[in-house]
């Protein structure tokens, strides 16, 4: 009975110290949930921005552009997958890979080879435990993302569609990230980059059903698509990366505080079954010492007789 009472304690004890570290984990990343929202809040008015004036350029005159322009049929695709670095966030990593193979497989159906760029190692974990072709990946920075991180992810994705499908390029540019929405709610979703559609970019950037007016393009409007293109995408993939980061930190945090109260619960149980077992053991040395008393007071009596 002590050995079974050493058990629980040592069962106690152990869980109890995973307890705290659930715990401390929890309140970190409540903590760095805030600063990941402002991040998305302050990154929104340069994407919107950003957007707006790619809109007027495409719609302003009729240069073909990798930005804007689609191929009539396109045969190679590129999709960029954003995940975690690190664990313990719940299905947030999963969920965004679903979400990629779900388009991978549309994309396919439509004809389209894919090449595949993560972000993140779970992601390369992933790909590389399957066997699977990366056509690059980058790690390292996924819970807190800055701009040049994106500058250096959307390079290789920029030269991948201005190059001709014959020497390796793409005609589309596809993201998978985790969506912020709230604390509780986060969602994979997918987005096509480019070629960028320009009803959803006037939806995007407030400017549908509005007259734009007339601009004259210095050199040429061409140019100016050029030197949009890659802030356009390097705003989307920061943008990105920062909302799944606070989606992140929000699994991260929903995960540890679940883990936290089922430590707590096995404590209450574990110390249910212990003071059991102390009572168990308390009654039977009683037991012990009321049988022995009784036996000494028998073996008296018989020898007064």
């Amino acid at each position: 009975m002590g050995a079974q009472l050493r058990v629980y304690k040592r069962r106690i004890r152990a869980i109890t110290a995973t307890k705290k570290i659930t715990k401390a984990m929890e309140m970190i990343a409540a903590s760095r949930i805030v600063k990941a929202q402002r991040k998305v809040a302050a990154s929104m008015p340069y994407a919107t921005e950003l957007t707006r004036a790619v809109t007027a350029v495409a719609t302003g005159s009729n240069t073909k552009h990798a930005l804007t322009t689609e191929v009539e049929q396109p045969t190679r695709a590129a999709v960029l997958l954003i995940t975690s670095d690190r664990g313990l966030a719940g299905g947030y990593s999963s969920n965004a890979i679903k979400q990629a193979e779900r388009l991978t497989e549309r994309l396919r159906g439509e004809g389209k080879e894919v090449d595949t760029y993560i972000v993140g190692r779970k992601g390369l974990a992933y790909y590389g435990f399957r066997e699977r072709k990366v056509a690059d990946s980058w790690t390292g920075f996924t819970d807190s993302p800055a701009y040049a991180d994106a500058k250096r992810v959307a390079g290789p994705l920029i030269e991948a569609i201005q190059t001709e499908t014959a020497e390796g390029g793409v005609d589309e540019l596809h993201i998978v990230y985790t969506e912020f929405v709230s604390m509780m709610t986060q969602n994979p979703v997918d987005g096509r980059m480019l070629p960028l559609s320009l009803d959803e970019a006037a939806e995007e950037s407030g400017t549908k059903g509005e007259i734009l007016p007339l601009f004259d393009f210095e050199p040429s409007a061409e140019d100016v698509l050029d030197a949009l293109l890659p802030r356009y995408v390097e705003s989307r993939i920061y943008n990105a990366l920062l909302q799944s980061a606070a989606s992140e930190h929000a699994a991260r945090r929903r995960a540890m505080k679940a883990a936290t109260d089922n430590a707590g619960d096995l404590i209450k149980s574990l110390s249910r079954l212990a003071n059991a077992a102390r009572q168990a053991e308390i009654t039977q040395e009683i037991s012990e010492i009321v049988g022995g008393a009784s036996a000494m007071a028998d073996a008296t009596a018989g020898s007064d007789k």
